[in-house]
């Protein structure tokens, strides 16, 4: 049986018109509610980007407010040592470079870092010299003769003069272990970028963004060292910065490398390829000296510390023993 339905305007539309129609309106219609349902609701979304806003607002007015806080701070501090160092006639110019390039070694690079440093030589045998009045005169600690005691006091004073060298160098060996194990990965890391296509400056960005968590001693010089070959002139200069500030032969001879890359054309790829294979065959090889200094290294703790208790447990009781024998029969 045949369906026709007549439309004034459009005319007569059969079942098969009037089906088609029905489908297409029903496939609209669902569309429709999907893309609504999708759709996130305007308020809800209004509300939650002000509310992000408002935080990220409160957020950055509280990390403003800390850091105006800490370098008002900072400044108040470094302005008294700064007074202080400038009264006693500690700061001379001649040796400041010097001072500045051996606290850069220790990983303090801040203008004020050589402040703080003369500072703390001229406040820690004072330090020094109160606890040790303290100690041997007040708390005695130590029963002697007052001239004893005074060599006492005089040898904190002199420990006092002595103790920032001793912990910046102690600084300084930790972060040059540091880069040493650090440096093969680098170069490696370095060798992909490279081969990538990269210019030297952009590997060292790379390549300083990759070590941020891992080793970002590392990353700090190769990010600063890439900062300088983009300002200084000589790049040559910027590279020979690179390799004072750490002091380490690995790092000279990376130096030396990227020079005589940058000089005679070398490919770059193939030259750090060879130094980070050089470079992991040295921590080998001086991580099996260590392995075979090690028996002679436990001989004397073994001597002193194992063999009596093992020979109190082993003749012992045969000692008690004979004691206890010899007491019978007496």
């Amino acid at each position: 049986m045949d369906f026709e339905i007549t439309i004034p305007g459009i005319g007569t539309l059969g079942a098969e018109e009037l089906i088609l129609i029905l489908a297409v309106s029903a496939a609209m219609l669902f569309v429709l509610a999907v893309w609504a349902a999708t759709l996130p609701r305007r308020e809800s979304t209004r509300r939650a980007r002000e509310l992000m806003d408002r935080r990220a607002a409160l957020k950055r007015q509280s990390m403003e407010a800390a850091a105006a806080k800490r370098q008002r701070r900072n400044v108040q501090g470094i302005g008294f040592m700064r007074n202080v160092v400038s009264r006693f006639k500690l700061f001379s110019r001649m040796k400041a470079s010097e001072r500045q390039m051996v606290l850069a070694r220790a990983g303090y690079r801040s203008n004020d870092a050589v402040i703080v440093f003369l500072f703390a030589k001229l406040v820690c045998p004072i330090a020094m010299a109160a606890l040790g009045i303290f100690l041997f005169f007040g708390v005695r600690v130590y029963d002697a003769s007052q001239p004893v005691l005074i060599l006492c006091v005089a040898g904190c004073v002199v420990l006092g003069f002595f103790l920032p060298d001793i912990y910046i160098t102690n600084q300084t060996q930790k972060r040059k272990e540091l880069l040493h194990k650090a440096l093969p990965d680098g170069i490696d890391l370095a060798v992909i970028c490279a081969e990538a296509g990269l210019s030297l400056d952009a590997s060292l960005n790379r390549v300083a963004a990759e070590l941020e968590r891992s080793w970002p001693e590392l990353g700090e010089e190769f990010s600063l060292a890439a900062v300088e070959l983009g300002f200084v002139q000589d790049r040559r200069e910027a590279l020979d910065n690179l390799a004072n500030r750490t002091g380490l032969p690995g790092m000279r001879a990376l130096v030396n490398t990227l020079i005589q890359t940058e000089r005679y054309g070398t490919p770059l790829a193939d030259s750090l390829r060879v130094l980070a294979a050089e470079l992991r065959h040295e921590r080998l090889m001086k991580a099996e000296e260590k392995a075979a200094r090690l028996p002679a290294t436990l001989m004397v703790p073994l001597i002193l510390f194992i063999l009596p208790p093992l020979f109190v447990v082993l003749i012992g009781p045969a000692v008690l023993g004979l004691i206890e024998v010899f007491s019978t029969v007496n």
